[in-house]
C-alpha cells in the first residue's frame, strides 16, 4: 500500500471511529426541538449560525438519554436561561 492510500485509509478509519463515538444522532424539527429542551433542567445546548446564500440558517443539538437531538431552521429558538448554551463556528455530522 503506497503512502497516499495509507494515510487515505487512516483518515477513513479515523472518520468511522468519530461516527461510533458520536452515538446515534436524531434529526428532529425545530418544533419538537423547542419542546424537549422545554422538558430539561439541566443540559448543554449547541447552537451554530450559518449563513446561506440569501438568508441565515441555525443549528441545534443537545445529548438526551443516550441519544443527540438536532434540527436546523431558520428562525433562532429560545433556550430557556437555566441551561447552558454555547455557540461554535461549526457543528460536523457525520453523514
Amino acid at each position: 500500500m503506497s503512502g497516499a492510500a495509507a494515510s487515505g485509509a487512516a483518515a477513513q478509519a479515523a472518520i468511522q471511529q468519530a461516527i461510533k463515538a458520536s452515538g446515534t444522532l436524531v434529526k428532529i424539527e425545530a418544533n419538537d426541538f423547542s419542546r424537549l429542551i422545554s422538558k430539561l433542567d439541566d443540559a448543554l445546548v449547541i447552537e451554530n449560525v450559518g449563513k446561506g446564500l440569501f438568508n441565515e440558517f441555525y443549528r441545534y443539538c443537545v445529548s438526551y438519554k443516550g441519544f443527540v437531538f438536532y434540527c436546523r431552521t431558520s428562525q433562532a429558538i429560545s433556550i430557556p436561561s437555566r441551561l447552558e448554551k454555547i455557540n461554535v463556528k461549526r457543528i460536523w455530522l457525520p453523514q
